[in-house]
This record gives C-alpha cells, structure tokens and sequence, in this order.
C-alpha cells in the first residue's frame, strides 16, 4: 500500500513543480518538501487513515492548482478521484481509489 500511496503525493507534487521539458524533479528536491516518504510509512504502520487521506489531500491541493483549479475538466476529476479518497474509512477501502488516483496523475503528467 505505501508504494502507490507514495507514487500519488509523488505524481501530485511533480506535477505543480516540475515545468515541462526539464529534468525531472527527485525526492530529495527542496520542491518536494510536502512529500516525506517516513511520514507516509508511519501513518501506515498506524494504520491512520485520516492522517493519510490529511497528507495526500495538501499535495492534492498544489496538484489541483496546477491544473487550474477545479473549474477545469482535469481540475473537476482530480477532485472526483479526491473525494473517493477521502471517503474510505479503512486502509483497505483506499486501496482502489488511491489505485486510480495514481493512474490518473500519472496519465495527465
């Protein structure tokens, strides 16, 4: 589970700060500053899922930026893709929202 919960804060961040055509963003970027791998690995171990649904929600706040808000088409389905996020209760209810959360940063990048 923490491989694509990573992969969405990591495709949400990349895609506000990373410009086109440039080399891409790593990890340890001062721009990536929202994304903290250890702090995702420990939500996870404590199996809090509002504390999870709280950090991807901040780095799927600056993604939604990016995209122009949510006025947008890509804007409007992020948004979409957030809520079904946010509705889980458990770590296993997150499973396949995040699943295509992180299909679909990963398509518009």
């Amino acid at each position: 589970m923490d491989s694509p919960l990573e992969t969405v804060a990591l495709y949400a961040l990349k895609l506000a700060y990373e410009p086109e055509g440039s080399s891409p963003l790593l990890r340890d970027d001062p721009a990536m500053a929202q994304y903290q791998r250890e702090v995702f690995a420990l939500l996870l171990r404590n199996g809090d899922v509002e504390a999870i649904q709280l950090k991807l929600n901040q780095c799927l706040e600056v993604a939604l930026i990016a995209l122009g808000g949510a006025g947008t088409v890509m804007g409007r389905e992020l948004n979409k893709l957030s809520a079904q996020v946010a509705d889980a209760q458990t770590l296993e209810q997150l499973h396949l929202p995040l699943a295509h959360l992180k299909d679909y940063l990963k398509a518009i990048q």
